[in-house]
């Protein structure tokens, strides 16, 4: 192991309190500017839907397409920020038996398949009126509540016929030719704003909403309208954000990426990238003659051992890169912890750049962050780095904002956008 290589790694990939601060204060001012309709990193994506206030109440359908596992639910809001998942029809698009994404089927058949979940969701009722919320986690041009074009398919899916129109119409023809007329699709959100509506219905002080897992993004309540926007939550696509110090090993990493020069802040924080970060500075620090595949799940079983001798993260060290010396898997394992801490300075330096938009210069008020997501929930130094990062921003003010793990929003975020539709209708 090249020792001083290491530490070399360890002190470029460590982040100070002034480091932390630029990127807040630079967060911010692109946000202002996209706000402004000027040229920005990120897109700041209108979606066309506000708060709920805790009391809606209703029974509404949901569905959750976002990946390879659909859902279908029957959700009953309560009011009082109360809610219960009535019922549940829970389907995978690829099975041994079929795959439903690799282009093979038609957009026909896969909404298709949706609404024939809804008519086994609704066997028995099919004569009552539901609203329905539609969290689709794809890139899309939205222009209302209701209309989402899909842009481009992403995650290995290649589904004919969706890409370009507007996939609530898709669904709402496959319900109709199912006989569920009585179903009427209101809403589409992506998984972040529904985080946000979940985390609102049931904590209404809460403004601001974070996915923080394989992937990276920041939502928040924008109170403020403009010509071409009313007030609403603003979909910021924050991994995009580029305005950023990069190491020269962030450089090397989105040089070898699929889209070099984009995602620029998600290739330093999400899951899907900081095991690629770990396994390029590895093979530095060791001089490897290949890569090893590192990933979030290794680097926080590194990380769980906390033992001076490391001696199971040597296991999962030695696993991806052969036997190692005495003391090498401590080096190694301080090496995670930075990229890990790293990550986690980054996102609560975004939390601190929103938090200073929406306060302008008045004090920051007391809230609720909602994040969900795999990297924030299980691994070891991110939470308690998280926190300290805002404190470093926030000073005093810190003890107003409290972030919380809110799992699973995606489905009630979905019942909740319908219930704020169809206020309306």
């Amino acid at each position: 192991m090249n020792e001083e290589k290491l530490k070399g790694i360890i002190e470029e990939l460590t982040l100070d309190k002034e480091q932390l601060n630029e990127i807040a204060s630079a967060l911010r001012f692109d946000m202002e500017l996209a706000l402004r309709g000027e040229e920005a990193s990120m897109p700041m994506l209108c979606s066309y839907i506000g708060m709920p206030n805790g009391q809606e109440k209703g029974e509404f359908l949901a569905l959750d397409f976002g990946g390879t596992n659909l859902r279908a639910e029957l959700v009953s809001l309560k009011g009082d920020c109360q809610y219960e998942i009535v019922k549940m029809v829970a389907k995978p698009l690829v099975t041994e038996e079929y795959n439903l994404i690799n282009g093979s089927a038609s957009a026909e058949q896969v909404f298709d398949f949706i609404a024939d979940m809804f008519a086994e969701l609704l066997a028995g009722a099919e004569k009552k009126t539901y609203y329905l919320g539609h969290t689709f986690s794809f890139p899309s041009k939205q222009t209302d509540i209701y209309n989402a074009r899909l842009i481009v398919w992403t995650k290995e899916f290649a589904i004919p016929g969706v890409e370009g129109e507007i996939v609530n119409d898709l669904l709402q023809a496959a319900l109709n030719r199912k006989g569920l007329e009585n179903v009427k699709v209101v809403a589409v959100i992506n998984d972040t704003v529904a985080e946000l509506l979940t985390a609102g219905y049931q904590y209404p002080d809460t403004q601001i909403g974070c996915i923080y897992a394989t992937g990276s993004n920041n939502c928040y309540m924008e109170r403020t309208s403009a010509a071409d926007r009313p007030a609403a939550i603003i979909n910021m696509e924050s991994g995009s954000f580029n305005k950023l110090v990069p190491s020269q090993w962030d450089n090397q990493l989105d040089a070898e990426s699929e889209r070099p020069g984009n995602q620029r802040l998600e290739k330093m924080v999400s899951g899907r990238y900081m095991g690629e970060l770990l396994s390029l500075t590895v093979q530095a620090v060791m001089d490897l003659p290949e890569r090893p595949d590192f990933n979030a799940i290794d680097m926080s079983g590194i990380m769980s051992d906390t033992s001076a001798t490391a001696a199971d993260a040597a296991k999962v060290i030695s696993a991806k890169i052969g036997e190692l010396q005495p003391g090498e898997a401590a080096y190694i394992r301080d090496l995670t912890e930075t990229i890990a801490i790293r990550s986690a300075r980054i996102v609560a330096a975004c939390f601190a750049g929103i938090l200073w938009h929406l306060s302008g210069s008045g004090k920051i008020a007391e809230q609720h962050i909602a994040i969900d997501g795999s990297v924030y929930e299980h691994m070891p130094h991110i939470k308690e780095s998280l926190n300290k990062g805002l404190s470093e921003l926030l000073g005093e003010e810190a003890a107003a904002v409290t972030p919380m793990l809110l799992k699973d929003g995606s489905g009630l975020g979905a019942a909740i956008a319908a219930a704020v539709a169809s206020k309306d209708l």
